[in-house]
């Protein structure tokens, strides 16, 4: 530690508590105390009460909170001057972007308009700009030109020589498409607000997004190519259009019309400019140039009296109806062809309108209702549907000026809306002579902030290569595929990535930091200690169904027990040892038999004394075990120098039968040899009178588990460390028993820790508590199932090892 930074230190005294004692303590609520019953749970919901009539009216309708409250005075400037700023901002933008969703450029200043006013009431966002946006009108321009394609409105001209595009029918169909995706997206996203399904944008992770944009923007500078270059490239739909798109434009470069490229090339060189002049100025400016709208203008202009049109054959924007057109139902009978796109619009939308809400929530100290907000934006979408709109969110460049020029509430949408409603109905008509390229050139300059994006490959192979992964699997199947089969590819990517990360956790051992309660990885902390006789393992990730069987395989190679093969050797021995105890114990018999035999052939001579296994075996505990051998019991024994062997039991009989033997071989006192009965294989026999030691290899030997590489009994216990896991499935909680089970028939007890309450909620409900496995396994932390195992075992044959404190638990750091 830095000797210049002065910590402080705590010392808490407190006895070890494990799951069922924590529990008297705690005194811990029942489980029909913290879950209601379904029905009283319906009751609650179904229940109609005055304030809970007023909160729901005031989540659902937000405006009804905020406009009341509503000051003028200290609002009302700044929301005026932010929307006009977003309004003129809105024009360029709108038109522009309805090339790119292949619909005349008036419905998207309707798609300014109508959402704008709908967000109004039922947004919760205080600084975000509802409208039109590049990649959402991509994703729609794929759609219209995927269901009304030129080749299906062709017609003959006068002289039936020639087949040329019916423009009016074809954008009166295409505008028919869209609006019928829109309404479709729209319903998708209400209906996933209503069931609180608000965190669905959640799975769309920023490296995803942004990777999602940065390869929207490339289809959206192709869609474009064709307005710069003045050519006319064939329409490609489905997997690779980019590409064959792209390759049709490259071949139709020297047929390029030279006038529509100087349109494009001075506004491209004039937009850049201003741009980076008014970054440059912004800091001295009330509000910034409206740039987009000078060049609109400008080139409106130029056009209008150079006739760019009628001289040079530079393609105009054409007739723009002044007024509002009448509501249309949309053709639901193209529901089932565009519900795929309708999800992808729904989902994207809501990704980037949520994100950029939660943004300014944060900055501004306010908070954003995330369901409230996709319900907010499918009503916009359905209303604007009817009103011949295309699928609308935020938009990151006038969110941005609506924040900074000073707007306060989402008065300053409604001030925007206004501005745009004004264009359409006086202003429309005069923008009929702008050249389609000025405008595919405000969107190629406006896309500069996505390809800025391309820096991320380089910050994610730093930070995180998994991220990068998704960063370019995103990208390329955005750019190969459609935008909505691109989107649903890189989401089931992010989701494998997930998948994989908990299928592949790290698994560690444990150690003390001496003279402290913590417990850290060993490979990773010099310091750390390993806490003689147990072992410590932990998982990084949640154990569930996918990773249960990795857990335990990872548990047994850390442990360094083949738990397989140890009870597969134990069961062999058992089997021969007590296939031995009955061969000794009929030895003793014969013996015995012999014995008085030759006592009654002898008469009365002194001979070898009749005996029982069963009294020599707890008389010789009783003595020599216990070091207290008397004289005369040294020549009892002397007098059985004959070489008798008998049997004693070491450990108590189990109800099964079971019971580990001793032998010992008779002869003098210093010369008796003790071993394992285990030692002899089988057909072994012992005969009287013999003294060599062929027959009992390796005397003093223990033949037990520990002669089989690393199978050892210095490990007496194991702790799993829970901490790290929200929930336990009923996968992992079968895994669990057996590794209870499995680590029982070699002598070692596992202990849990760290468990959270739910996840001892969810053991109860699994049945994995019994009287074997109580919760009396169960310990708060690491340190007090620690505590507990060294002094269970205290009186093991290894030194005891104090981490810092005795059962009751003392810390000091």
């Amino acid at each position: 530690m830095d000797s210049t930074h002065r910590f402080g230190k705590y010392r808490v005294e407190r006895e070890v508590l494990d799951e069922q004692r924590l529990e008297e303590v705690t005194q811990r609520k029942t489980y029909s105390d913290t879950h209601p019953s379904l029905r009283k749970r319906l009751k609650n919901s179904l229940r109609c009460t005055l304030p809970k009539l007023k909160r729901s009216v005031m989540s659902s309708l937000p405006v009804l909170y905020w406009l009341p409250k509503y000051s003028v005075w200290d609002y009302g400037m700044p929301d005026l001057i932010s929307g006009i700023s977003v309004g003129i901002m809105h024009l360029p933008q709108g038109m522009a972007y309805a090339l790119l969703a292949s619909l005349p450029p008036v419905f998207g200043l309707y798609t300014s308009l109508y959402p704008a006013l709908i967000y109004f009431f039922f947004g919760t966002s205080r600084h975000i700009s509802i409208g039109t946006f590049a990649v959402l009108s991509i994703m729609v321009g794929s759609v219209t030109e995927r269901l009304a394609p030129d080749i299906d409105f062709l017609k003959m001209n006068d002289n039936n020589l020639t087949a040329e595009v019916d423009i009016s029918t074809r954008d009166s169909h295409r505008v028919q498409v869209a609006a019928a995706t829109t309404v479709l997206a729209g319903l998708i996203q209400v209906v996933l607000g209503l069931v609180k399904f608000g965190f669905v944008g959640t799975y769309l992770s920023e490296p995803l997004v942004r990777a999602y944009t940065t390869a929207a923007a490339a289809h959206a500078v192709v869609a474009q190519l064709k307005y710069i270059f003045g050519v006319s490239p064939t329409r490609f739909s489905g997997p690779l259009s980019l590409v064959y798109t792209l390759k049709d434009v490259c071949s139709l470069l020297p047929k390029t019309h030279l006038p529509t490229l100087v349109v494009s090339a001075v506004s491209i060189v004039f937009l850049i400019a201003a741009k980076e002049l008014n970054s440059f100025l912004s800091p001295k400016l009330p509000v910034p140039i409206p740039v987009e709208l000078i060049t609109i203008v400008a080139g409106t202009l130029i056009s209008n009296f150079a006739h760019l049109n009628s001289n040079y054959t530079v393609s105009v924007v054409g007739d723009i109806p002044s007024g509002l057109s009448a509501p249309k139902v949309p053709h639901v009978n193209i529901f089932g062809e565009v519900i795929g796109d309708a999800f992808a619009l729904a989902i994207v939308g809501y990704a980037i309108s949520i994100s950029l809400g939660k943004t300014f929530a944060l900055k501004h100290g306010y908070k954003v209702d995330s369901n409230q907000e996709l319900v907010a934006l499918g009503l916009s979408n359905v209303a604007g549907g009817f009103f011949q709109c295309y699928a609308v969110c935020s938009s990151m460049s006038r969110s941005l000026i609506q924040e900074t020029t000073g707007g306060k509430t989402q008065m300053a949408g409604l001030a925007s809306a206004v501005i745009v409603l004004m264009t359409i109905l006086k202003l429309g008509s005069l923008f009929q002579e702008l050249p389609k390229a000025v405008l595919a050139s405000i969107v190629f300059v406006n896309l500069k902030g996505m390809f800025k994006q391309y820096a991320d490959i380089i910050t994610l192979w730093r930070s995180s290569k998994i991220d990068l992964v998704v960063w370019l699997v995103t990208w390329v199947s955005t750019l190969l595929f459609n935008l909505d089969m691109g989107l649903a590819a890189s989401i089931t990517v992010a989701l494998l990535t997930v998948i994989l990360r908990t299928q592949l956790p790290t698994y560690s051992v444990l150690g003390n930091i001496p003279g402290t309660e913590l417990y850290v990885d060993i490979e990773t902390h010099r310091e750390a200690r390993e806490i003689p006789g147990v072992t410590i393992f932990r998982s990084s990730a949640t154990v569930y169904f996918a990773n249960a069987d990795l857990y335990f395989m990872a548990l047994k190679e850390k442990s360094g027990l083949d738990i397989s093969k140890m009870i597969i050797y134990k069961r062999r021995q058992e089997a021969k040892q007590k296939r031995r105890e009955k061969r000794a114990e009929r030895r003793a018999k014969r013996q015995a038999k012999r014995e008085r035999r030759a006592q009654r052939a002898a008469g009365q001579l002194p001979g070898v004394p009749v005996f029982s296994v069963e009294e020599e075996a707890a008389h010789w505990r009783d003595t020599c075990m216990d070091g207290n051998v008397t004289d005369k019991e040294e020549q009892s024994w002397t007098e059985r120098e004959n070489g008798t062997v008998f049997v004693i039991p070491t450990t108590p009989q189990t109800p099964d039968g079971h019971s580990r033997w001793e032998y010992l071989k008779g002869g003098a006192p210093d010369n008796a040899s003790l071993g394992w009965m285990s030692e002899l294989q089988d057909g072994d026999t012992t005969t009287l009178g013999s003294s060599s030691e062929d027959t009992l290899s390796h005397d003093l030997e223990r033949v037990s588990l520990g002669s089989l590489g690393k199978w050892t009994w210095d490990i007496h216990s194991i702790i799993l460390d829970l901490s790290t896991a929200n929930f336990i499935d009923t996968v992992a909680i079968n895994t669990m028993k057996n590794i209870f089970q499995d680590f029982s028939e070699i002598d070692v007890d596992i202990y849990l820790t760290g468990c959270q309450a739910s996840v001892v909620e969810q053991l109860e409900l699994g049945n994995f508590f019994s009287k074997s496995i109580t919760k009396r396994r169960l310990f708060v932390s690491v340190h007090d199932a620690v505590l507990y195992c060294l002094d269970h075992h205290e009186a093991s044959s290894f030194h005891r090892y104090e981490p810092s404190m005795d059962k009751t638990e003392s810390t000091k750091l």
